[in-house]
């Protein structure tokens, strides 16, 4: 059964961090580009960024560059998404995702391979 469990949403201050894990199961790790994707009410649907370590490929969208980073660690099958000097537009449900490729597309792709449940960011002003 293919798993991507999304964790560490919150609430916090603008200017404030969070760190969000997405730890995966059920399929080939090496095999996928694995990324964010961020839901506000009333706005559409935003490919924040994505990774596959195994090809040296990762994309972060405008919006979140300069303030968000994201990493992997193979060992344990799970991405990080290090959120730095947060603003109230980055509230949403920050969701996991799994595809076959990570490129500038991921901020706009609609079908994707596997999804996971989403953690919930707030930022209060």
């Amino acid at each position: 059964e293919v798993q991507l469990q999304a964790s560490g949403g919150g609430l916090v201050q603008a200017g404030g961090y969070l760190r969000l894990s997405c730890e995966t199961s059920g399929f080939i790790f090496d095999d996928y580009a694995i990324g964010w994707f961020r839901q506000a009410p009333g706005r559409e649907r935003e490919g924040v960024s994505c990774i596959r370590s195994s090809r040296g490929s990762t994309f972060i969208a405008d919006s979140v560059k300069g303030r968000f980073t994201i990493s992997s660690d193979n060992a344990k099958n799970t991405i990080y998404l290090q959120m730095n000097n947060l603003k109230r537009e980055d509230t949403g449900v920050y969701y996991c995702a799994a595809d076959l490729h990570c490129s500038a597309s991921w901020r706009v792709r609609d079908a994707l391979e596997f999804w996971g449940k989403g953690t919930l960011v707030t930022v209060s002003s």
